[in-house]
């Protein structure tokens, strides 16, 4: 049972983490491996699939926009139009790529929010977001062994 709590408050973590909300999942994710309560393998999958769902939520966020304005947005989660523009064409510019960075703790997160509004195929969207975000839990887990 403890498994079970772990695994979904590192679900939590990570969801919550990839959205605009300010939060950090990697703390949670090192302190689970640490206290050996989950096994790493489910942890990191987990992870993973979690962080990625909560990016799925700000490319959502990036539709809403495109179809209906940035004003029908909380307050909170309302971009400035002169910065959303300025990274719709950063995106345009730099492409696809992109994507496999939006683990990025500063410009990841508004990265998979201007996908969403510059219309990027969901599928894809996953897949490179799912690969970034993965390498990123992959080289946690990857220092936390060597170090333990």
């Amino acid at each position: 049972m403890e498994a079970f709590w772990s695994l979904a408050g590192m679900a939590g973590a990570a969801f919550v983490a990839a959205t605009l909300l300010p939060a950090q999942s990697e703390a949670v994710f090192l302190g689970l491996l640490a206290a050996r309560t989950v096994d790493p393998l489910s942890l990191f999958l987990v992870a993973s699939l979690a962080n990625t769902a909560g990016s799925v939520v700000n490319w959502w966020l990036g539709r809403l926009i495109t179809r209906h304005g940035v004003e029908k947005l909380p307050r909170r989660l309302r971009p400035d139009p002169a910065r959303l523009m300025q990274a719709q064409g950063w995106f345009a510019r730099f492409g696809w790529p992109s994507l496999l960075f939006a683990w990025l703790p500063i410009g990841g997160d508004p990265l998979t929010l201007i996908a969403g509004t510059l219309n990027y195929p969901l599928g894809r969207f996953v897949l490179l977001v799912l690969i970034g975000k993965a390498a990123r839990y992959a080289a946690l887990w990857a220092g936390w062994s060597a170090i333990a």
